[in-house]
């Protein structure tokens, strides 16, 4: 219980430190900063949804609840921001459109499975389930956090360069994830694949394609960002290294690599996949097998040559 308060009390913490940081020089609603105050509705979002869930025992809505602060934050940022312009606007309907796609995807696959098991340990605990929620805030927070403060900030600067390499960089890794997602999804509705594991399309080049596609679109958010940020506003920088961590070290590829290994960790073919294709991302996994295919035969051939002689 003390560890789980004292987490608590640190997510308020940060949670109100970006906040601080990220208003500066920013547009304001009756003297309050329009992004603290964003950034305070994302949390207050979570807290009115931890309600039910906790009274219910159910995770079913976490997922949507987070793409739907998304959208409320991004909107209201926007209604309240003066003088919004054609780069706020272009973040905006990245996120818009981002939070909308993954929304719907994360509830299909929630209603289609049932439940989350993360969440099995936890829910029973107040505290503790209060806290996923919290993180959930913080999360949206701090991923969001280029694009609402390239939305709330008083410096305008007409669309550039940066504009358009973000946006190539943001749609390039939105289409990745969305194509990456698909090939699964079809995957797995094919009973002739159950018990299989994917490796073709994208995921023949890494095993988890769809999440190198998403810090590569939280990437593309932050260089259209970029031009107008200034002082205490480059917090922005920690949205796409958040979310690189968090897929990386935390929440993704960890717990999915430990069920995967767990279901095919004995499967010679799996061991194979794993030996040669990228966490996150390859060129060619294919070409890495045929070189080290064709340097283990001309190592072979060397060795042949030198006992023959």
């Amino acid at each position: 219980m003390r560890n789980a308060l004292l987490t608590f009390s640190i997510l308020l913490l940060v949670g109100a430190l970006v906040a601080l940081a990220g208003s500066q020089g920013g547009a304001t609603l009756g003297g309050f900063p329009v992004f603290g105050l964003v950034v305070a509705l994302a949390f207050l979002i979570q807290w009115l949804a931890f309600i039910p869930a906790y009274l219910f025992q159910t995770e079913k809505f976490y997922d949507l609840t987070g793409s739907l602060t998304y959208l409320s934050i991004t909107l209201i940022a926007v209604f309240f921001s003066d003088g919004a312009d054609a780069r706020a606007l272009l973040l905006a309907a990245l996120v818009i459109v981002w939070a909308l796609r993954l929304g719907t995807f994360l509830f299909r696959r929630i209603r289609k499975a049932g439940k989350d098991d993360r969440f099995d340990e936890i829910k029973p605990s107040f505290i503790r389930f209060l806290n996923a929620w919290t993180i959930q805030a913080l999360w949206v927070t701090f991923t969001a956090s280029a694009a609402l403060i390239g939305i709330t900030t008083a410096a305008r600067k007409d669309l550039d360069l940066f504009a358009l390499i973000g946006f190539l960089v943001w749609l390039t890794g939105f289409s990745i994830e969305v194509i990456a997602d698909a090939q699964k999804s079809r995957f797995n509705a094919d009973p002739a694949n159950r018990g299989k594991f994917i490796r073709t399309g994208l995921w023949s080049r890494s095993r988890h394609p769809n999440y190198f596609g998403e810090i590569l679109l939280w990437v593309g958010v932050l260089i259209i960002t970029l031009p107008v940020l200034h002082g205490w506003q480059w917090i922005a920088l920690i949205s796409p290294l958040f979310v690189a961590f968090l897929l990386t070290r935390v929440s993704g590829i960890p717990l999915l690599e430990k069920k995967a290994d767990a279901r095919w960790g004995e499967q010679p073919e799996y061991e194979e996949y794993k030996k040669f294709d990228n966490v996150i991302f390859s060129y060619s996994c294919h070409c890495e097998e045929r070189f080290l295919r064709r340097s283990n035969l001309l190592a072979s051939q060397e060795t042949a040559s030198l006992c023959s002689q």
